[in-house]
């Protein structure tokens, strides 16, 4: 179940990954709310119906897949297994399913492409526009068949339990021996991932990081580089620069789907 690979994951990896893919901002309220809504859905079950012939392919935004469902961008998880983007899209094309792949992905999108399958491609809003269209451009290239564009990330919400793992906080020798004792204690992760899994880096946005492009500083640079201002009106220059299908993620609430349509957003 998924509890299992859970567990699995907490015993695998180092405390710092663990919590950060695990936890939630703040209280972690709307994490659980989530948790609890999915568990709560039920399904129904109708009895004495031809099963000999079962069809679950679903065909949507110019692709077919074989179920309606697909693995959602994750940050870093090139550091939760070996080259973990590509093991996703791998696995993704195998089920007959999409990936997509997070911008703070490690690996980037032409080497993720590379598995024959390429990614649906998921887009920050950047301060850095120029940057933002070389993003779209290599994604393009790559032969990504959809942009999702993440528009419910104004502010980065305060994550306490990667303050409460060291993960952030700890500067100098102190985060250093902080994450060398968790690597250390994790020695199947620290050959398969820190070992045999470099480089490091977050692939896609590497060249815009100001310190080397390194896992350890894109918490950081996600505060310093995500765009605050952005508005519908600003997706004419998206489009622009791609003309192929988009999904916009993050639209919760009604009034934002209206506006949406009142800023002529396609």
């Amino acid at each position: 179940s998924v509890d299992d690979y859970r567990e699995l994951a907490r015993r695998r990896l180092p405390k710092i990954f663990f919590e950060y893919i695990d936890g939630g901002s703040y209280a972690e309220v709307t994490l659980k709310r989530n948790v609890d809504d999915f568990a709560n859905l039920v399904l129904r079950q109708r009895v004495m119906r031809d099963m000999s012939e079962l069809d679950t392919s679903i065909e949507t935004l110019g692709q077919r897949y074989r179920m309606p469902v697909g693995l959602s961008p994750v940050g870093m998880a090139g550091m939760y297994g070996r080259r973990g983007e590509v093991q996703a899209a791998r696995a993704a094309a195998s089920g007959g399913v999409p990936f997509c792949l997070s911008t703070m992905g490690i690996c980037g999108v032409e080497e993720v492409a590379r598995t024959g399958v390429p990614p649906w491609f998921q887009l920050y809003v950047l301060r850095d526009r120029g940057y933002m269209r070389e993003l779209l451009r290599r994604a393009k290239a790559a032969g990504s068949p959809v942009l999702v564009l993440t528009v419910d990330l104004p502010l980065p919400g305060a994550r306490y339990r990667d303050v409460r793992s060291g993960f952030r906080g700890l500067t100098g020798l102190r985060a250093f021996l902080n994450q060398a004792q968790d690597g250390l204690t994790h020695p199947r992760w620290l050959w398969d991932v820190w070992v045999n899994g470099r480089p490091h880096s977050l692939g896609s946005v590497a060249g815009a990081l100001q310190s080397g492009g390194g896992a350890a500083d894109f918490l950081t640079w996600i505060a310093n580089n995500f765009d605050r201002s952005i508005t519908w009106a600003d997706l004419d220059w998206i489009r622009a620069a791609w003309d192929g299908p988009l999904v916009i993620k993050g639209v919760l609430d009604p009034e934002d789907a209206r506006d949406a349509v009142k800023a002529g957003a396609q």
